[in-house]
């Protein structure tokens, strides 16, 4: 998405940055494993189609993704390359026509070093605050594998409610709208939240 090209939100734990060139081969490093292919429903890609996709999301109007840097690592070592400092990716898609307020929200922390520790929910957190603020979003979704019980037990920590279970696809549904009280609630979650200019390659705290 263009919208979101030009803009690093810096929280506590995560900082989140544009999906560029820059941070493809990590990218296509980590979609190698079976496990995260199966959690993310992705099929396997070369690394040609990685960077062809990469762009294709940066273009796309129904397609908001950033890469989710540890802020500790980010932080600590001025002039690191964002590369070295990535664990996963968050991401919204805006692919129901009919309700354009709709967002289905969907977060990967692939480092297993990192996982458990709060990344993946502050992200959340800071994707959906973007999401009601930017993109006037009023509705998340998230679909989740049936084994993935430690992505749903975040999103139900969340407010997000189960609606639907599909035998299909081995898959929960979950959902969240938001309420004046729950956009109060997330507005004061992520309060903390900074949003600075990005530029492509430079690395260093802004």
């Amino acid at each position: 998405m263009r919208l979101n090209q030009n803009i690093l939100l810096l929280g506590k734990k995560v900082v989140l940055v544009p999906y560029t060139p820059e941070h493809v081969p990590r990218y296509h490093e980590w979609m190698k494993s079976e496990e995260l292919r199966r959690l993310t429903a992705s099929e396997p890609l070369t690394l040609e189609q990685e960077y062809v996709m990469q762009h294709s999301w940066q273009e796309d109007a129904d397609k908001c993704t950033f890469i989710v840097l540890d802020a500790e690592k980010w932080q600590a070592q001025p002039g690191t390359s964002e590369e070295s400092c990535m664990v996963g990716d968050v991401n919204l898609f805006l692919t129901d026509l009919g309700d354009p307020s709709l967002g289905e929200i969907e977060v990967m922390i692939a480092e297993p070093s990192c996982r458990g520790q709060g990344l993946g929910t502050e992200a959340v957190l800071m994707m959906m605050s973007y999401g009601v603020t930017k993109l006037g979003l009023t509705k998340f979704e998230a679909k989740i594998g049936q084994g993935n019980e430690p992505s749903i037990r975040m999103f139900r920590k969340l407010h997000f409610e189960q609606v639907a279970v599909s035998s299909v696809f081995q898959e929960v549904t979950l959902r969240l709208a938001m309420s004046e009280p729950e956009r109060q609630w997330l507005l004061e979650q992520t309060s903390h939240v900074e949003e600075k200019p990005y530029r492509a390659g430079a690395s260093e705290p802004r």
